[in-house]
């Protein structure tokens, strides 16, 4: 997670969607290290990108 956004940045729904996220890498960690996860972080840091612009709106 980004350093300017704290948990309380993010909706329930982004919350939810981001652990299903992480579960999904670890499980393609456990896979082994020549798995690609690369998509699964795209997918998450688009989360946090769109948390960070509702942040930054006045």
């Amino acid at each position: 997670m980004a350093d300017d956004l704290s948990l309380s940045d993010f909706t329930p729904g982004e919350k939810a969607r981001l652990a299903l996220l992480t579960a999904r890498m670890a499980k393609r960690g456990i896979a082994g290290m020549d798995v690609d996860i690369r998509d699964l972080q795209r997918k998450a840091e688009r989360i946090e990108d769109q948390a960070r612009r509702r942040k930054q709106k006045p």
